[in-house]
């Protein structure tokens, strides 16, 4: 038969209630133990991150942009009158000389005006030649008048003077003699009126012609301004070159200062380079720079920065200094760069995915004889393209990570494999 015994399940009891709290009580540690533990080292594999090393010597800054090969000389040729395209006798991309004929134009309301022009200016030449005829005549008119007037005076005068000497021995009537001082008097004044008009014949002569050179002038200008009008209806290059362009085509009638070709000089060209806005205020006329056309390589200088800005982008125009590579021609992508200055001795580093010119970084620099990177405040100073100077925070020798580490911004140390 069973017996009871109440002191061994006593002991059981206890014995499992000393195994739960113990139990528990290692969950507990275990978990504030957990909790305590910092987090894991993140691994990274070496190869896929860029890592440099401090530097310490000159350092050139330079900025780069994109851009295109443009000639330097281009010249749109302007339709000086309204006509219709009668003919095209180039096409773009042909070369041509200043008197290559591009295009004929027509205008029939043009050419009867350069003739109603010239009738004009020749009926002007001969209402000027006319009028020197008749000046001509009427001065010699007067001169005749005065020289006859004159005479009739100077006549007049010997009779008055013989007339004196008669009055003083009594031998003329004192009606005579008082005709004769009379007759003398008026001569004498209509000497002096025929002079005067002689000599504002004269003088009035010039003026007259003048004028009337003035009007012969004017339509003489008119009938060459139509004359030339016609002649540009023979659309010339006007330069030696390429024709790049020719927008118009055949029966097309134009207007007045519409482009009807485009002709540039494709020996001579120039870089256009765009420079992001934030990287273009040191940029100054002179600056040497480097122009790569993906055939080559030569070199140029800074000739003219425009001074807005477009779409985030300062173009700057640079002028080549040597010959062109093989295959440079108008239009063709480029891309340059610009020296800013040299800087003689600077602690510098490649530079970083992240991180502008004259702000202070988190850069991941290798602890030495480690495979571990420790997250380093650095202040850069002066960028260039590739480059970057440091001015605090590492030391020439230190190896750094300028790989993109945005991944492990919430770690300040990371595992390299």
């Amino acid at each position: 038969m069973d017996i009871p015994r109440p002191d061994v399940a006593a002991k059981k009891r206890k014995r499992r209630i000393i195994t739960i709290s113990a139990i528990a009580l290692g969950i507990i540690l275990t978990t504030i133990g957990l909790s305590r533990l910092k987090p894991a080292v993140p691994t990274v594999d070496r190869s896929t991150v860029w890592i440099d090393t401090v530097k310490r010597g000159p350092m050139v800054r330079q900025v780069r942009g994109l851009g295109t090969l443009v000639p330097e000389e281009i010249r749109w040729i302007p339709a000086n009158t309204e006509g219709r395209v009668e003919k095209i006798l180039v096409r773009p991309g042909a070369p041509v000389e200043p008197e290559t004929e591009i295009l004929e134009m027509t205008s029939p309301e043009l050419e009867q005006a350069a003739h109603d022009a010239e009738l004009q200016a020749k009926a002007a030449e001969a209402e000027l030649t006319t009028l020197r005829a008749n000046l001509q005549r009427g001065l010699l008119d007067q001169e005749s008048t005065t020289a006859t007037v004159h005479s009739d005076y100077e006549q007049a005068k010997m009779e008055r003077e013989t007339n004196d000497q008669l009055a003083k021995n009594g031998l003329i009537a004192e009606l005579a003699y008082k005709t004769s001082k009379v007759k003398e008097a008026e001569l004498a004044n209509r000497d002096q009126i025929e002079e005067k008009r002689l000599n504002f014949a004269r003088d009035s002569i010039e003026p007259q012609i003048a004028s009337k050179q003035a009007a012969v002038d004017q339509a003489t200008q008119l009938a060459k301004l139509k004359s030339n009008q016609v002649e540009a209806l023979h659309v010339r290059a006007g330069m030696r070159g390429v024709l790049q362009q020719l927008p118009v085509e055949i029966g097309q009638r134009v207007k007045v200062a519409d482009n009807l070709a485009r002709v540039a000089d494709p020996a001579k060209l120039k870089a256009q380079v765009k420079i992001a806005e934030t990287q273009a205020k040191d940029i100054q006329i002179n600056q040497t720079a480097m122009i790569d056309t993906r055939n080559g390589t030569v070199n140029g200088h800074v000739v003219r920065v425009d001074p807005a800005v477009e779409q985030g982008t300062v173009t700057v125009d640079v002028a080549i200094d040597g010959d062109l590579p093989k295959g440079a021609r108008p239009d063709l992508s480029v891309d340059g760069t610009i020296e800013l200055e040299r800087l003689n001795d600077v602690i510098y580093v490649g530079r970083p995915a992240f991180g502008q010119e004259n702000n202070t970084v988190g850069i991941f620099k290798i602890v030495a004889g480690s495979n571990q990177a420790v997250r380093t405040p650095v202040k850069l100073g002066k960028s260039s393209v590739n480059t970057i100077e440091i001015v605090n925070g590492l030391q020439p020798g230190d190896q750094v990570i300028l790989s993109d580490t945005s991944a492990w911004d919430s770690h300040e140390r990371i595992r390299l494999n």
